[in-house]
């Protein structure tokens, strides 16, 4: 398990302190985390997909032109 915490700088004196997260901030973190995972990989495949549009378009002899249009 990752260990998360939040520094904390009081910017008169430059002290550093750390505190630990509470469970719901990392089950938070944890919950946001999932959900770009989620995101990145729903972007990764409709790239792929229009990648491989664009190859089988272009394997039956469409123009870029032709195909922009479509």
């Amino acid at each position: 398990m990752r260990k998360y915490f939040e520094k904390i700088v009081n910017i008169q004196t430059g002290e550093e302190t750390f505190r630990d997260y509470t469970i719901a901030e990392i089950a938070e973190m944890e919950a946001n985390e999932v959900i770009s995972n989620e995101l990145t990989a729903a972007s990764n495949a409709k790239a792929e997909a229009r990648s491989s549009a664009l190859a089988k378009l272009t394997a039956l002899g469409l123009t870029p032109d032709e195909i922009a249009s479509l």
